[in-house]
Order: structure tokens, then sequence, then C-alpha cells
């Protein structure tokens, strides 16, 4: 069932997980977030081969199943396939040369993208994208030492395209509507679920 916090309807979040950085036991982790009912469950684990990532993502797809959570399983669209996961996402170097092999979006019911300019957002979404994430909008401990782009950033993005906009970087419950605002159809977290509990997970 979606929740709220202060107001903000978890339905609106993509939860994008990294072990490397998860306080405690990660499954259990997994599972109080899809509890939650986020609009979906990002699995990204980026340092693991084909195998280990098929294995961890059998079981994340269990508890999202469990909890009508819809997983969607990271740069492997190969584990996806084996595992009937019709959801992808992807980064735009990746999603291109797909595209370009006429691989992808292929039979994938969701495809999304990173992107980290108009002109990517703009081409993702030609290329068959169902919606992107746009970032880092805000300073992040995930990018630490890069510029953030901002909320101009996201709104020309946001602008500049049809589908739905994730605001990805640096977000918390105290700039979610500044974010919302700027036209973004919803927003990433990443350390804040995995390591604190500033959105109650």
């Amino acid at each position: 069932m979606d929740e709220c916090l202060n107001g903000i309807s978890f339905e609106k979040m993509l939860g994008v997980t990294n072990r490397g950085i998860c306080d405690g036991d990660f499954l259990g982790r997994v599972e109080r977030i899809a509890a939650k009912g986020p609009g979906g469950i990002v699995l990204r684990e980026k340092d693991l081969d084909g195998e280990e990532y098929f294995e961890l993502a059998e079981r994340v797809l269990e508890i999202c199943r469990r909890y009508g959570t819809a997983c969607i399983l990271h740069s492997w669209p190969e584990a996806a396939l084996r595992l009937g996961c019709s959801r992808i996402h992807m980064s735009f170097d990746q999603f291109r040369l797909g595209s370009e092999k006429g691989d992808l979006p292929g039979d994938f019911a969701m495809a999304g993208v990173s992107v980290h300019s108009v002109a990517e957002a703009v081409m993702a979404e030609r290329m068959g994208a169902d919606y992107v994430t746009a970032g880092h909008v805000f300073l992040t401990d995930c990018k630490k030492g890069i510029p953030a782009r901002g909320l101009p950033f996201l709104r020309s993005v946001c602008e500049s395209v049809r589908i739905p906009v994730y605001a990805i970087g640096g977000i918390t419950p105290g700039n979610v509507d500044s974010v919302l605002g700027a036209g973004a159809a919803g927003f990433c977290v990443m350390s804040g679920i995995m390591r604190d509990s500033v959105w109650g997970i």
C-alpha cells in the first residue's frame, strides 16, 4: 500500500539500491522499502557479474511480488528476460547501443534511461524510452566533487520530452516539492533509503 511522509506519496519514488552503502541486511531493507509502496525499486548493483546479478535479482523480484511493488532491473536485460521481468533501466550509452542493434526496447513493457543532458533525454525518447532519470539535481555523496546540475536543468529536461522524468541526486523530503514543481513526474532516492532514516525506512 502506498504510504506518505509529510504529505509526500511514496508512489512517486523510485528506490535505487546499492549494497555498498546499505546499513544492515540488504534484503531486509529491500523488503522495508517495498512495504512502503514506492513506484518501483531499481536493482542497480553495478559491481556484480551477470550470474551474481541474476541470483540477487531473483530474490529481490520475489520480495517485490509479495508486496505488489514494481521491480526494475538495471543494466542486465539478459537477466530480466530469463526472470520474466518486463522492466529494465540502463545507462544512456547502453540503451543507445541496444537501440542501434534493434534489441531495445524490445519486449520490455517499461524501459528507463539515465540521462545527463537535454540532448540525451530527447534522444532517449526518440529511441523508445518510457521514462528517463535526470540528474544529478542536487549535491549528493554518491557524486562527490561533481557540481549539481540544479533545478533549471531538470526543468529544461521536463519541458523537452513528453515521457515521464524522474529527478535523481540529493533528493530529500525537504526538496521534493521543488523537484515536482519543476515538472518531474517523480524522484529517485538511493542513499536516503539505503543508510539512514530520513525517509522513515
